[in-house]
C-alpha cells in the first residue's frame, strides 16, 4: 500500500490502482515504456506521463496484435487433495447428480416457443427460449442442435419435455438420434402440429414428467459439482476482489476432487500465456494454442481485430486495455493446472480446471457453461446486471457501492467478504437448495446460442 486509499498489486508494477478503481504512474513512465500492473505489460505509454497522473485509454495503448506463436514451458504447483465435504443434491437413474430438480420445456426451433413459454408457465417451469432450429446451415445448425441435446441432458432438469413444430430443419426424428439413448432420461417429446390441441397435450406429458421426477435430496460429495467461472461488467477491482477470490474457490473445489470450467476466450487474449504454462501436457497445451489462435481467426475472419474489447462501461470503471482486463479475469480460474481444453458444445470430461472455447457475450458465454454441464455458474462483476442463465447464476460484486446500491442482484460481496471458506459454504448452500441465487428469484433464467454464417 502507498497510502490509506491506494494499492500496489505487485512490486514490479508502475501504477497504483486508487479507490476509483483507476490507475495513477507511480513514478515517470516514458512514451512507449510498457505499462505494468499485475507484475505484466497491460500496453504501453503513448506519450510521457508524469508521476502521480491519470494512466487511462488517453495515454495508453495496447500492445495486442493477431495470431502468434506460443512454446510449451510448463510451470504449475500440483494440487493438494483435501476431503471432499458433502451437499444435497438429486441423484438420477443414470448416476448424475442435480442441484436442481426443474421441469424444463425445450423448443427444437423458435416458431414454438410462446407455446413452450405458455406451458412453462402453468407448471411453473423454465422455458429455454431460442430463435434458431430452421433456416441455418452447416456448423451453426450442428451447434443450435447439439447444445440443445446438451440441456435436454442436463442433471439440473429433473424432466424435460422437447417441443417440436413438424416441419423445421432440427426435425424431432434427427434430433432423438442425435440423444442417443435418453431411455434413462426423465424426457418427454411433443410435435405441435400433431395433436389437435398442443397446449393440452403438452400439460399432460408435463404432467407425466412430474409425476417421475427425484423425490429428494440425498447426501453426495462435493467433488461431484461442476461450476461455470464468468465475468461482465468489469471494473478495476475486479482483477483485486471477485475475480481472485472466485480464483480461490476454484482451486477450493478442484482440491476436492471437484470440477471449474473457465471460458471466455477473447478475455484470455493478453494473459493466455499464463493458463498455458498451466497445462498439464504438451497435448493440453496444443488445444490451449489452438483455442485462442481460432478466437483470433474468426475475429479476423470478419475484418475485426482481436484486442477491441473493453467496454465503455469496463472503461468507466477503470479498465483500460483488453491485456488490463484479461489479467484480472483469467484470475477466476485459480492456480491449478489446466486439466482440459473443450470446444464450443462439448461437456465435461475432466475434473479440475478446464478451458472452454466461448465468446466474452455474457449469456451466450453462460449458455456454453451451462451445456458443458455445471450446475451453477460464479459471476463476477463490477458495474452489476440482473441477468441469470438458465441454472444458478451468483453474482459476486467487487465493490461495496454495487453490493450497497443492488442488493437485488448481488449475491456475495467479494471487497467486504474475501473469505474463501465462508464463500464456499455460501456456495454449497446454494449447490443443496438451502438458498436460491438473485437470478432466479428475480426469474431472470435464459439462454443464447452462439451463431456464425447464413440465416436462410
Amino acid at each position: 500500500m502507498t497510502g490509506a486509499r491506494s494499492m500496489v498489486i505487485n512490486p514490479l508494477d508502475n501504477v497504483e490502482i486508487r479507490e476509483d478503481g483507476h490507475k495513477y504512474a507511480l513514478r515517470e513512465i516514458a512514451a512507449g515504456e510498457n505499462v505494468i500492473k499485475y507484475g505484466l505489460p497491460i500496453g504501453h505509454a503513448t506519450c510521457t506521463i508524469k508521476p502521480g497522473e491519470h494512466v487511462h485509454v488517453h495515454n495508453v495503448k495496447t500492445n495486442l496484435g493477431e495470431v502468434l506463436e506460443y512454446r510449451y514451458e510448463p510451470s504449475f504447483t500440483e494440487v493438494v487433495r483435501r476431503p471432499a465435504p458433502l451437499m444435497k443434491a438429486y441423484r438420477h437413474a443414470d448416476g448424475r447428480i442435480g442441484i436442481r430438480n426443474d421441469l424444463w420445456i425445450i423448443p427444437l426451433v423458435g416458431c414454438v416457443n410462446r407455446l413452450a413459454e405458455r406451458l412453462a408457465q402453468t407448471v411453473g417451469g423454465l422455458s429455454l427460449q431460442h430463435p434458431y432450429g430452421c433456416s441455418q446451415m452447416g456448423r451453426d445448425h450442428e451447434t443450435t442442435c447439439n447444445m440443445l441435446a446438451n440441456f435436454v441432458r442436463h442433471p439440473n432438469a429433473g424432466g424435460v419435455l422437447v417441443v417440436a413444430l413438424g416441419c423445421e430443419n432440427n426435425t424431432l426424428e434427427s434430433f432423438k438420434v442425435r440423444l442417443g439413448d435418453y431411455s434413462r432420461l426423465n424426457v418427454r417429446f411433443l410435435k405441435a402440429q400433431d395433436p389437435g390441441d398442443e397446449y393440452e397435450k403438452g400439460l399432460a406429458l408435463l404432467r407425466e414428467l412430474d409425476a417421475a421426477r427425484p423425490k429428494e435430496r440425498v447426501d453426495v460429495p462435493v467433488s461431484e459439482l461442476v461450476v461455470g467461472l464468468k465475468c461482465g461488467g468489469s471494473d478495476g477491482f475486479s482483477g483485486l476482489t471477485a475475480n481472485p477470490l472466485v480464483g480461490r474457490f476454484s482451486d477450493w473445489l478442484v482440491a476436492r476432487g471437484g470440477s471449474t470450467i473457465l471460458t471466455e476466450v477473447p478475455e484470455m487474449f493478453g494473459a493466455e500465456t499464463l493458463l498455458m504454462k498451466r497445462c498439464r501436457t504438451k497435448n493440453i497445451f496444443d488445444k490451449c494454442v489452438a483455442m485462442i489462435n481460432g478466437f483470433k481467426a474468426y475475429y479476423a475472419a470478419h475484418n475485426q481485430v482481436c484486442y477491441e474489447n473493453p467496454s465503455p462501461g469496463n472503461k468507466a470503471g477503470g479498465i483500460t486495455t483488453l491485456e488490463d482486463k484479461s489479467l484480472g479475469c483469467v484470475q477466476k480460474g485459480g492456480c491449478s493446472p489446466v486439466e482440459d481444453v473443450l470446444l464450443y458444445g462439448d461437456t465435461v470430461r475432466a475434473h479440475g480446471l478446464s478451458l472452454m472455447t466461448g465468446p466474452g457475450n455474457d449469456l451466450v458465454a453462460s449458455t456454453v457453461l451451462a451445456a458443458a454441464g455445471c450446475h451453477l455458474i460464479l459471476f463476477t462483476t463490477g458495474r452489476g446486471t440482473p441477468f441469470g442463465c438458465v441454472i444458478p447464476t451468483l453474482k459476486i460484486a467487487t465493490n461495496d457501492a454495487l453490493a450497497a446500491n443492488k442488493p437485488n442482484w448481488i449475491d456475495w460481496n467479494a471487497m467486504s467478504h474475501p473469505d474463501v471458506e465462508a464463500f464456499a459454504d455460501k456456495i454449497l448452500k446454494v449447490a443443496s437448495g438451502e438458498e436460491l441465487a438473485k437470478n432466479e428469484l428475480n426469474g431472470a433464467q435464459g439462454i443464447a446460442i452462439f451463431k456464425d454464417g447464413v440465416t436462410l
